[in-house]
């Protein structure tokens, strides 16, 4: 189940508008409504949190692997690194479309990328000049 359909069943549980859990949470309606619609999603964690202590739920309950990906990819790499990330889960999503892999194998195979991924971009900062990196670029 993704995040807005989540959302969107617990909001209905507690019998609440959407205008309601948005007021609550801090957000416009229009935003709320586009995390249900599954246009956008949280991009700060602390949404996240939020919505799962207004809902009563766990904040890892809120998160599907790929969404805690993406936030880890824009956390570390910034809005390239989002996107990156982004454009991986869905052609990955795509390969997986009408496809015989089970939940679990596709979790694997999601897993298994999602380490490669960070596993490059780790490997690959060697070859960023010193003046871009920044760990260096801060302690320096």
């Amino acid at each position: 189940m993704k995040f807005g359909e989540k959302i969107r069943k617990l909001r209905r549980e507690k019998d609440l508008s959407q205008a309601e859990v948005a007021k609550a949470i801090g957000v416009s309606l229009r935003t709320y409504v586009g995390y249900e619609k599954g246009d956008r999603y949280p991009r700060h964690r602390e949404v996240y949190a939020t919505l799962a202590q207004y809902f009563d739920v766990d904040q890892n309950y809120l998160l599907t692997e790929d969404e805690e990906f993406v936030l880890e990819a824009a956390g570390q790499y910034g809005s390239r690194g989002k996107r990156q990330a982004e454009q991986l889960v869905t052609e990955l999503s795509g390969l997986f479309a009408g496809g015989e892999l089970s939940e679990s194998d596709k979790d694997a195979v999601m897993i298994a990328l999602q380490k490669a991924y960070f596993d490059c971009k780790k490997d690959n900062k060697k070859y960023t000049p010193k003046k871009y990196r920044k760990d260096e670029a801060q302690s320096g």
